[in-house]
């Protein structure tokens, strides 16, 4: 999954060969990677690109005209930049691509389930329902980062798979849900039974 430094260096070198082209065609080859339809992407085309910005880790770019292109790469999406123009999609990852007048950037995605997104957006205000409000961890202060680690709630035992995989005999059913082991007994002729 694309963490935090790897979003910091795809909009760091998009900023470089971006900034001032033009984004002149946008191709999906999966549907579901679009998941707006107000405005309609044609609107985002022949429009200059005036700057890249992070939303949380969602890639932002910002064209002339208040548009922009917001994109989220989720588990398994990458960014590939390619010289020229691509005749066609190719391949089963590359899920869509932005046609610039300095080459293409290519959306891909590895995984089976499709995760990533694109939303075209149109105003500074409909762009800010994207912002989670989340804690800046480059930009905030050491006082600001112990406070949000104060607040974070412990784990709770057993939370997940990989835990019970650790550890099988903490996680059985009886420690997770809370019940007491049972004894067993026997009764006459009907073999072993519980309590």
């Amino acid at each position: 999954m694309p963490e935090l430094p790897d979003i910091t260096v795809y909009t760091e070198a998009l900023e470089t060969r971006l900034r001032g082209a033009v984004l002149e065609r946008i191709a999906i080859a999966n549907p579901f990677v679009l998941r707006s339809v107000d405005p309609p992407l044609k609107e985002l085309e022949g429009r200059a690109v005036i700057g890249i910005r992070r939303l949380g880790k969602q890639i932002v770019l910002c064209l002339d005209g208040e548009f922009f292109a917001v994109l989220h790469l989720m588990v398994a999406g990458r960014l590939q930049w390619k010289l020229g123009r691509l005749a066609l999609l190719s391949g089963k990852t590359a899920i869509a691509a932005f046609e610039f007048t300095a080459g293409t950037l290519v959306l891909t995605e590895a995984g089976s389930k499709k995760r990533a997104s694109l939303h075209a957006v149109r105003g500074e205000a409909a762009l800010a329902a994207f912002d989670r409000q989340a804690l800046e961890v480059l930009t905030c202060s050491l006082a600001d980062f112990a406070a949000a680690l104060q607040r974070a709630r412990p784990r709770r035992p057993c939370h997940d798979a990989c835990d019970a995989a650790r550890a099988p005999r903490l996680c059985s059913p009886g420690r997770v849900f809370g019940a007491r082991p049972r004894r067993r007994t026997a009764t006459r002729g009907a073999g072993v039974s519980l309590r």
